[in-house]
């Protein structure tokens, strides 16, 4: 089984690394430290399932997630998170994760998610997993859209790189647009959300939980200025 991990915290990584080398029916074909390269990478390698942190810079697990289902459906989403609230649980079935693991499992528990998910079961970590799955899957259909889902993929993306304060012209390089894209992109998904700000940015980032409040200390906010 071919892996790909995708956690912002090196540690982490060799964590799990550390971990999934023992097993001689898993291979690790990929790392990655953002949501972008998490994306390249499962691109490049088609792995069987992707372990990808819900919190991640330049790219959120959620999106990583909907990308990744969109683009190469064959591969599994096992999202790994520090958070444990139905919110995201729910938030991470609406985008298609099979998965939703927290961290600080057990090493038994990593392995049994990932083959589960690899097979096309679902896997909710405790205490999640203690309520009928279907429910949860249930519910995270019938959650009601909003002006978010109005955004296009790159909307979305420009949206969290805004939000970690990078420029439009860093915007741009990241994403390998033009500055006037990133621009036309940055202004049409603050009118189809009703911002005004980068402060309004943020916020909603925040709200949405595609940021996490350390991520602001990460993108240096003074860089969004254009």
């Amino acid at each position: 089984m071919r892996l790909v991990l995708a956690d912002d915290h090196p540690v982490v990584r060799e964590g799990l690394r550390a971990i999934l080398e023992t097993r001689e029916d898993l291979r690790i074909v990929g790392e990655a430290s953002d949501g972008l390269e998490a994306i390249r990478q499962v691109e490049q390698t088609t792995p069987d399932v992707l372990c990808v942190d819900l919190m991640m810079p330049r790219l959120g697990g959620l999106e990583v997630t909907r990308h990744v289902r969109q683009r190469v459906p064959k591969t599994r989403v096992l999202i790994l998170s520090m958070y444990g609230s139905e919110a995201h649980v729910l938030a991470a079935l609406r985008n298609g994760a099979t998965g939703y693991l927290l961290k600080g499992s057990s090493a038994a528990e990593i392995v049994r998610a990932i083959h589960m998910v690899a097979e096309g079961s679902r896997y909710l970590s405790q205490p999640f997993a203690e309520m009928a799955i279907d429910a949860y899957v249930t519910r995270s259909v019938e959650t009601s859209a909003d002006a978010y889902e109005l955004l296009t993929a790159r909307e979305r993306e420009v949206l969290q790189l805004t939000a970690e304060g990078h420029s439009n012209p860093t915007v741009a390089r990241f994403l390998g647009i033009s500055l006037r894209t990133a621009e036309t992109h940055r202004a049409s998904l603050m009118r189809k959300l009703g911002l005004h700000s980068q402060a309004d940015v943020i916020h909603f980032a925040l709200e949405r939980g595609l940021l996490a409040p350390a991520s602001l200390l990460v993108g240096g906010g003074s860089e969004a200025t254009g």
